[in-house]
């Protein structure tokens, strides 16, 4: 009976997995071949020989970088369960002693986020606008309505965030199913026509390509990369579904679907080498077109889908570590915690997405821009899991040399092949993941700073308890909870509010609210409480990155005998910094005025915490920079 029960949740599992992981890399062969072969950059020319070299290439890529470097190695490298590149920071990030090697770990992490990001704007433009181009294949009619109909369909998509993907997610695994099934159907439909195209399982064809033809294999890399630029996916989602899900999926059924396309695609064009205007959907008869192009589009709203939801996750990761102002977090199910909408985000990654649809109009312009943010987040993954090999798995320089640095001379390759994409478009996510970085990082030196400057005179707490212990002063019933960054100083809020109400709560706690580098914390382990005196408390609330910090629902489940009082009694006093520049040193003037214009646009913690609106009081202090 267990038996069966497990094997029916593995099912499930990778049903799940095949919708949500592999919607990226399954839609590549929209436009990876004709890239190659007819892209504005160094295409390669059409004859058997070097077919069967790129067919090859592909192949061998799919082979090295997605089932050995990502699905043998990459995915033992998790944070409790947990991967992405931000999960992966957090893990060497605890097992780094040296505070400047963590310093460099740290900023290797950030922009490898910020790259990521990159990928998040480029994969529903291309994607999408891959698929609707499908219908100026079957008459030149529909061309002018290829950008507006793209732009709708986007619209749509990040319209629905909103409503969560709960209900839509169910047919996430069965649409992406019968996705990799037609594109294997199509695959061997051609391959039939010109089996000889199979030769090119051999990797000896894509050795003979490179001797050949050196300086064109190489630049053809470039190309050749957008068949796995999903492959991150598999390691950021990890988490969500496990590893044998996400490796039985691959294994079972992507692998095999997209190598017999691809391979489709190559015997199409020995037959009919000018099909090469969309190899892809005239490798379908005339009467599937049609219904080829709306279950494309399908797959590629899903393919987008995948990445917006991996954007919502990872920057609600980066603000609970202090890399991110905060901003508003809706929680769109009761059931599964990992499902959030940032309003935020999802008009941002919007507005980019549609400036680049706009800007590059057309698919084969976005693939200029495609590869290189990617690559990029490879490279930093790659550096990072050779810490971990290090350091958790206890590898010896040797193995760990051996292996990872196979994977990153891979990975430096496809990366230098991209990097001559940047006058073409190349330069876009660069610049986009370059400005993520700075802010991210100007917003962790700001709040580092902001920390400096409000304990400079801070008065110890345990003095200040000790002095209210002899003190007369009137008391006020119920409880006051004073949240602070600094649990061993006086919160400012406390000063202020002892100053003009002139008196005290019964009990007064004094709360810290701190991140760990764990994706989770147990209900039963997140508070830890101290009682400094009769009235005094001092409390620390402790979240991973991953948890929703509800301090609401953690405060209600927390024992009352450890920290006795009433919610609906319990009045919330918060800080509100005023924020000034000064002329001391710690950050550029210029980084100072960005720090405070992000302070203005952050949310609130109140909406953070989510505390009760009418329990909260805000004082306010000012802060010279």
């Amino acid at each position: 009976m267990n038996d069966s029960s497990d094997h029916k949740r593995l099912g499930v599992m990778t049903l799940a997995a095949l919708g949500v992981v592999y919607g990226d890399i399954g839609t590549s062969p929209l436009y990876t071949v004709r890239e190659i072969f007819a892209g504005s950059h160094h295409p390669v020319p059409i004859n058997p020989d070097n077919i069967l070299g790129i067919l090859s290439l592909i192949f061998w890529t799919l082979i090295m970088v997605v089932s050995a470097k990502y699905a043998t190695f990459i995915m033992r490298a998790d944070n409790r369960g947990e991967g992405g590149i931000m999960a992966l920071m957090a893990l060497v990030k605890r097992h780094t002693r040296h505070g400047r090697q963590a310093f460099w770990l740290v900023l290797l992490g950030l922009f490898g986020a910020s790259l990521f990001y990159g990928d998040g704007v480029i994969t529903p433009a291309i994607s999408v606008l891959s698929a609707v181009e499908g219908l100026g294949v079957a008459t030149s009619a529909f061309k002018p309505w290829i950008l507006p109909l793209t732009i709708l369909i986007l619209f749509g998509l990040f319209w629905v965030q909103k409503h969560g993907t709960a209900l839509v997610g169910g047919l996430f695994g069965p649409i992406t199913t019968l996705w990799f099934l037609v594109l294997a159907a199509m695959g061997i439909h051609n391959i039939i026509q010109a089996p000889m195209v199979l030769a090119a399982l051999s990797p000896h064809h894509a050795a003979r390509f490179f001797l050949s033809q050196p300086h064109l294999a190489f630049m053809s890399l470039g190309s050749v990369f957008l068949a796995v630029t999903g492959a991150e996916a598999l390691y950021a989602d990890m988490g969500h579904f496990g590893r044998t899900p996400v490796r039985l999926a691959w294994l079972g059924l992507v692998l095999p679907a997209l190598t017999l396309n691809y391979f489709g695609q190559g015997a199409l064009l020995l037959v009919h080498p000018e099909t090469i205007k969309n190899p892809f959907f005239l490798m379908a008869p005339d009467w599937a077109l049609y219904p080829l192009v709306a279950l494309s589009t399908a797959a590629t709203v899903i393919a987008s889908q995948a990445v917006i939801s991996g954007a919502y996750s990872i920057t609600h990761q980066a603000i609970q570590m202090g890399y991110v102002p905060r901003m508003q977090v809706l929680h769109t199910s009761s059931e599964a915690r990992g499902q959030i909408y940032m309003p935020a985000i999802n008009w941002g990654l919007f507005v980019a997405v549609v400036l680049l649809v706009l800007g590059f109009g057309s698919a084969d312009a976005i693939a200029s821009a495609y590869g290189i943010s990617v690559a990029g987040t490879m490279i930093i993954t790659t550096l990072l899991v050779y810490v971990a090999a290090r350091r958790i798995w206890r590898w010896g320089p040797v193995r760990a040399g051996l292996v990872l640095g196979t994977f990153l001379v891979m990975d430096l390759a496809f990366f230098s092949a991209n990097l001559s994409k940047i006058a073409d478009g190349g330069w876009f996510p660069l610049s986009f993941a370059l400005t993520l970085f700075i802010l991210m990082t100007t917003w962790k030196r700001g709040r580092d700073l902001l920390k400096e400057r409000r304990d400079q005179g801070g008065i110890p707490l345990r003095e200040f308890v000790e002095s209210m212990g002899h003190a007369v002063i009137p008391t006020i019933s119920g409880t006051a909870v004073f949240l602070t960054p600094n649990p061993r100083q006086v919160p400012h809020s406390l000063l202020h509010s002892l100053k003009h109400y002139k008196s005290l709560h019964e009990r007064v706690v004094i709360m810290n609210v701190r991140f760990t580098d764990e994706p989770y914390i147990a209900m039963e382990q997140r508070v830890h409480m101290e009682h400094l005196a009769e009235r005094f408390y001092r409390v620390e609330v402790r979240f991973g990155f991953m948890d929703l910090p509800d301090l609401t629902a953690t405060l209600h489940a927390c024992d009352n005998t450890l920290l006795p009082c009433d919610l609906e009694d319990t009045t919330f006093f918060l800080g509100r910094e005023l924020l000034s520049i000064g002329k001391a040193g710690g950050m550029a003037m210029w980084r100072k005025k960005l720090f405070i214009g992000q302070s203005r646009l952050a949310g609130t913690p109140a909406s953070w915490f989510n505390l009760p609106v009418n329990r909260v009081v805000e004082l306010g202090a000012q802060v010279v920079l």
